[in-house]
């Protein structure tokens, strides 16, 4: 545009009146013109919703006959005019032609949600594992459309969120994905759109979610589209501070055909707020230096200051002799600095039987301590300064403790034996109490390997069941802890879940110290590279001999129920012991509690009518904190009491639902079921301003009924 501007000017001083004009019209055109990361949006996706009850105004697909592909490229939608008996009138949507009417079984109808109509979730718990304290807040497990899920969660979550964890497709393999219900192949000519339009959806939702005063988006990704998600990121993030870093995650590496073979991936940090990583007691980096082992930390460094900055200029203060004994060893006594214009042959005698030791370079260029003379008693007086043996060179070292590891000294982390004959501490790491590192931006690790502690680890949790690329448990754990170590209760989610890696390493972290943290895995059913051998046996979606087999219910929550309960599938005790940070056999367990839903698409008027209250109930206790009982049912008395929340079903029965909340422990939610504003907030003023306190169901359909802006 710069070019564009001069010869504008050019015109201008021409002829100024089509300078003007000519001005108008680029302007127009710079105004639309967007910079940074293009890409097709693509048509909205949509979502089949089997299992989904066929009814009079929905918008369905005809699904192909029975032992042929589910698959379909385009589909044409319909919309149900009548249904009668086991058959249904339909009309062709006018997007893919003239209305054309058809009948059909309902048996071959799926109902299909487009991403630009509002949804108005609910949940259907499909099951549960229980074996933490009751006040242990709940891992969930949604089985469902991850966009639809998200949504789901700006009721219960926004703002909510400590961590997102998420490993999407990395868009590498036939198979690997689907867009609008059907697979994305390598030769798909608009991949990489489909690709960036699929993640610019879920990470605009996702944003909803994240805290804003301190949270982090954590993305992992593969060399295929590590570029495009770097400038996704940056250009929906603004505010965000971005860091990408290189896993080792297959040190032997991955054949790339004339390339270079493949060892690593890559992750993306983005950090809202306050957000930083947190030091922990892991090198993500190890190398040959054995001061790079935990545990084996340097102390000890060099007093003379080195760098552009270490020179007597900077500071003629910090230029001044140590005269050590030569017999012992010791400092004898320690000089004043000298006027910057002498040098050191023109200082007063050195002290009988000691060495003069001035900050000079080994090229005899005049230097500096790293402090002043007050300081350098202090510290000598405290034993924070030590003399190393004479060099051949007839030099003596000196070395120093740096102020963080005085402050490591005074926390116990580093252990104090003693005094050397020369009065310098005798210090060693504490082996129990390491110190923590800030990470790398590469991380190698042999826990990190994804074959080892990804699929292998899987295959003992899991016999027999085969799951596509699990991440390692080490490295999710790894890479959370250095977000979540200081929060106990922080709130981690995945809306990539598969196999459950992410609720696995949080239950890891929680075993560790103590925490309360609690997972939100989102996953779908999806049978994957299965899916050609049930069709060969007549079998749809939909039906439980399909379903059985879909990610969520073969994978990821028997994945969660083994890691908490310490027992495969079939009840044998899962064999072999954790490694790394917390070793125990696995056939221990954790003390944890969680929960399996199976997201619901719920219609505004039955809702409103308080008629869906069953499906809409976990998203209460969800908002509520996850802790304890779901409310389920609307009791006669007219209100509930649970763990977390209360609820108010008759407006009349104010005063004994008040006295119950007040004398229970742990509420910190109050829903009050009316259509009366003035009834709500009279109910409201009653309860300290510490409660959530909602009404329904205006705030569940306000909150859905805002656009998705498709």
């Amino acid at each position: 545009m710069s070019t564009l501007s001069q010869l504008l000017r050019q015109v201008s001083e021409l002829n100024p009146s089509l300078g003007s004009d000519l001005a108008k019209h680029v302007n127009a055109l710079k105004r639309d013109v967007p910079f940074g990361l293009h890409f097709e949006r693509h048509r909205p996706e949509s979502v089949r919703l089997f299992g989904q009850p066929v009814l009079v105004g929905d918008k369905v697909h005809l699904l192909p006959p029975r032992g042929k592909s589910t698959v379909t490229a385009n589909p044409v939608l319909w919309h149900v005019v009548s249904i009668a008996g086991d058959t249904a009138k339909l009309i062709r949507d006018r997007a893919h032609g003239e209305p054309v009417e058809q009948t059909a079984k309902v048996e071959d109808l799926v109902v299909v949600a487009e991403f630009r109509d509002d949804i108005y979730p609910g949940l259907v718990q499909t099951g549960e594992v229980v074996n933490g304290p009751d006040n242990a807040p709940f891992h969930t497990v949604i089985n469902g459309e991850n966009y639809h899920v998200l949504k789901a969660l700006t009721y219960t979550h926004a703002g909510k969120v400590d961590a997102i964890y998420i490993d999407p497709p990395y868009n590498t393999r036939d198979k690997d994905w689907k867009y609008n219900n059907d697979y994305v192949d390598k030769e798909d000519a608009y991949r990489h759109s489909k690709w960036l339009a699929m993640m610019e959806r879920r990470l605009g939702v996702a944003r909803q979610l994240l805290n804003p005063d301190d949270s982090v988006l954590i993305v992992t990704i593969d060399e295929k589209e590590y570029l495009r998600l770097g400038m996704l990121l940056d250009q929906m993030f603004p505010e965000a501070r971005i860091q990408m870093v290189s896993v080792v995650i297959n040190g032997q590496g991955s054949a790339r055909k004339n390339a270079m073979s493949r060892v690593d991936e890559y992750i993306y940090f983005a950090y809202f707020g306050a957000a930083r990583p947190v030091p922990a007691p892991i090198e993500t980096l190890l190398s040959d230096d054995n001061q790079s082992q935990v545990g084996a930390e340097r102390i000890w460094f060099p007093l003379i200051r080195g760098g552009k900055s270490g020179v007597r200029s900077k500071s003629n203060e910090s230029f001044f002799p140590v005269y050590i004994n030569r017999e012992t060893g010791a400092i004898d006594s320690v000089g004043h600095p000298i006027p910057a214009d002498r040098h050191p042959s023109e200082t007063d005698p050195v002290p009988t039987g000691c060495d003069a030791v001035w900050p000079m370079s080994k090229a005899g260029s005049e230097g500096r301590w790293q402090m002043a003379r007050p300081e350098f008693l202090s510290r000598l007086s405290e034993g924070y300064i030590r003399v190393g043996r004479q060099g051949k060179d007839g030099r003596w070292p000196i070395t120093y403790i740096r102020t963080g590891t005085i402050q490591r000294i005074k926390t116990g982390e580093i252990v104090v034996e003693g005094k050397d004959p020369r009065g310098a501490l005798i210090l060693s790491n504490d082996k129990d109490n390491p110190r923590g590192r800030t990470p790398k931006t590469v991380w190698y690790l042999k826990s990190h390997n994804a074959g080892t502690y990804g699929t292998d680890l899987l295959n003992e949790f899991l016999p027999g069941r085969d799951f596509p690329f699990p991440k390692s448990l080490y490295a999710v754990e790894d890479t959370l802890r250095f977000f979540v170590k200081g929060k106990p209760d922080a709130v981690v989610l995945d809306f990539f879940s598969g196999s459950g890696t992410t609720a696995h390493a949080v239950m890891r972290l929680n075993k560790q110290d103590g925490g309360r943290r609690q997972c939100i895995s989102v996953t779908n059913n999806e049978v994957g590279d299965v899916e050609a051998s049930l069709v060969k046996q007549n079998l749809r979606p939909g039906d439980p001999d399909w379903e059985k087999f879909g990610i969520c219910d073969y994978i990821t929550k028997p994945r969660i129920t083994a890691a908490i309960t310490g027992r495969t599938p079939d009840g044998a005790p899962i064999k072999g012991d954790y490694k790394f940070t917390g070793e125990f056999p696995m056939s221990d367990g954790f003390e944890a509690n969680a929960r399996f839903f199976t997201l619901t698409y719920e219609r505004e008027d039955v809702v409103d009518q308080n008629l869906a209250f069953g499906r809409i109930a976990p998203l209460l206790w969800m908002r509520a904190g996850s802790v304890g009982r779901i409310i389920t049912d609307i009791p006669n008395k007219g209100w509930e009491v649970a763990d977390s929340y209360a609820i108010l079903f008759d407006i009349d029965q104010e005063n004994a639902f008040v006295k119950a909340v007040e004398s229970a422990e742990g509420v910190r939610a109050i829903y009050v079921v009316t259509s009366d504003q003035y009834n709500f907030q009279q109910v409201a003023k009653r309860f300290p301003s510490g409660f959530d306190k909602v009404m329904l169901y205006r705030s569940y359909l306000t909150n859905f009924r805002i656009s998705n802006s498709e």
